[in-house]
């Protein structure tokens, strides 16, 4: 039998069902409704649905057929007239029985022998030697490395090792604890934080600009929802702003409903799994402004801890915390302004509710069904995500939105010492504004880099001031070689250091911060060349340089001195 595409509608006495049934035969069809029950039957298409109201047979109800689409429109009137049927847009959870049924024979025979099936082809190799899979016994695995949806799986990933490889960050979660699994995680972001990459951003960021008025979807429907909420507009207004398409719909009533027994803990760990998914979502929406591409599956699992590192949460601070260091560790655009862009966005899909909430979760789901092997985290995850919400009550959205609106983040949460290397950076900057405006030449001087003034003018003023200034700069500049490096931060002497243009990648690098010793090896090649700077510039005499221009000048009077022929 198949499950036909049907919709839902309703209006203050009648409950509307409109079921397309292509190539049926309307003279032979079934209706039969009674309470929260409806079923309808029309070969090869058989329909069941466990309506969120009562609906009662009294004369009144209504049934039409349009030939040219196909299509069954039945009306039935409530039980009570003017009740109001909610979520009548969640298609997968109407679908579902009331009360699971079991097929278990009520007579079982044990130990009989299983039955053979020899394949007559004869096409078959069956000489191939084989290599079971032999489970692992629970006693094995440790009880606290779970994960998927409500931390219900264990041993998938020793399965699919091979797969998995390139779509996880974490390794061996089977037999890594949670607290393990978060440690691993922060090292690996501290490791993968490229200085560098995080001014040029800041300093060059007219693409961000542009990504920052992009409109996503959700922001009509969440000024629709405020303005309605000002008016005092009844229910069933809030619920028509989102609507599905054919091919969500679709999605809908391909998924297979069932319950989930989550304890309290479990259920905690489901909600804020759902907001860091979300965040992810939202970064990878606006980046790409909607338009979807080959990156955008790698976006949302490697930007998403939980999908990546099968990571747990204790508070919506955590969760922020790690989405923020995340968006400034891996992505092509790494901006601060990008991740509190997205927790604002996160806070109107979860105030415009349910169906927002789904609609971004069968987004997500077709994203990673279209990726291979990413698939295998619409299993573990996103499935059972898109079933659960339809299931959710609103009022555990409510509090999630309000949960995240009491959450501020800041840059130095995220533990990257954002601070500290945007002000060694912009002391940079102005150092070189500085040095710039010093190193103007005035009219009655011509600059002392041209060396056709030097061979015309001889040894001018210039010759003689240049030597003395760079020698000055040195003395002011010069760093004792057993303090260099004792703090995590350049000293602000140190961060003066004559450099090019902020923007540039190899400017960057004199105006970061230092590491220290016990930090990860990603920043030390910042040090060694911050190092090697030092080094170099030590290495220059201003006093042989010095001796060396007097030296110059006393040669050059004597050859004066001496009259020529």
């Amino acid at each position: 039998m198949l499950t036909p595409a049907f919709e839902l509608s309703q209006d203050p006495d009648f409950l509307t069902v409109a079921i397309r049934v292509p190539y049926a035969r309307a003279s032979e069809f079934d209706v039969y409704f009674e309470g929260a029950d409806f079923k309808f039957y029309a070969k090869p298409y058989f329909l069941r649905l466990t309506l969120p109201g009562r609906v009662v047979e009294n004369g009144s109800e209504q049934g039409s057929y349009d030939a040219e689409k196909g299509i069954f429109t039945i009306r039935l009137p409530k039980e009570t007239p003017g009740q109001y049927f909610e979520e009548l847009n969640m298609l997968t959870a109407l679908l579902a029985p009331r009360k699971p049924r079991t097929a278990k024979p009520l007579v079982e025979e044990i130990g009989a022998p299983e039955e053979v099936v020899e394949d007559d082809d004869g096409e078959f190799d069956w000489e191939i030697e084989q290599t079971p899979y032999e489970e692992v016994p629970e006693g094995t695995l440790n009880p606290q490395c779970c994960y998927g949806f409500g931390n219900s799986r264990a041993g998938v990933v020793l399965r699919l090792q091979d797969e998995l490889s390139d779509v996880i960050d974490i390794k061996d979660p089977d037999f890594t604890p949670a607290a393990e699994r978060r440690q691993k995680r922060l090292a690996a972001e501290l490791a993968k934080f490229d200085p560098d990459h995080y001014l040029a951003d800041l300093f060059e960021d007219e693409a961000v600009q542009q990504i920052l008025k992009y409109n996503p979807w959700w922001n009509d429907p969440y000024s629709e929802m405020m303005t309605c909420l000002g008016k005092s507009q009844e229910p069933e207004s809030h619920a028509a702003l989102v609507s599905f398409s054919e091919e969500e719909k679709y999605q809908l009533r391909k998924f297979v409903n069932k319950s989930f027994l989550l304890d309290k803990k479990a259920r905690r760990q489901v909600c804020y799994g759902l907001i860091d998914i979300l965040l992810a979502y939202c970064y990878e929406t606006r980046v790409t402004e909607g338009e979807k591409n080959v990156e955008s599956s790698w976006n949302i699992r490697k930007l998403s801890a939980t999908l990546c590192w099968f990571e747990t949460w204790n508070d919506v601070r955590e969760i922020l915390v790690s989405f923020g260091r995340r968006v400034l560790c891996y992505p092509l655009y790494r901006h601060f302004k990008l991740v509190t862009k997205a927790y604002r966005d996160v806070i109107k899909i979860l105030q415009l509710g349910k169906s927002a909430v789904l609609k971004c979760l069968l987004d997500i789901h077709k994203i990673l069904q279209e990726n291979d092997p990413a698939y295998i985290l619409n299993d573990l995850y996103i499935s059972d995500y898109c079933v659960w919400i339809q299931k959710a009550k609103s009022k555990k959205l409510t509090a999630l939105a309000e949960a995240l609106k009491e959450v501020s983040l800041t840059k130095a949460q995220l533990g990257l010492e954002l601070e500290e290397l945007e002000a060694a950076a912009l002391l940079v900057q102005e150092e070189e504004a500085a040095g710039n405006a010093a190193g103007s030449p005035s009219p009655q001087q011509t600059p002392c880099c041209a060396p056709e003034s030097r061979d015309s003018e001889g040894s001018g003023s210039s010759d003689t001031e240049d030597p003395a200034s760079e020698q000055e700069e040195l003395v002011e500049h010069q760093v004792v070689p057993g303090n260099s490096l004792q703090g995590p931060f350049l000293a602000e002497s140190d961060a003066l250091l004559p450099v090019g243009g902020v923007g540039q990648k190899s400017t960057m690098r004199q105006g970061v911060l230092l590491a220290s010793s016990q930090e990860p090896a990603g920043r030390r090649p910042l040090i060694e060349e911050l190092g090697d700077h030092l080094s170099t510039a030590l290495q220059i005499s201003p006093l042989e340089g010095a001796a060396g221009q007097s030296h110059g000048e006393t040669q050059d009077r004597e050859e004066q001195a001496v009259p020529r022929d």
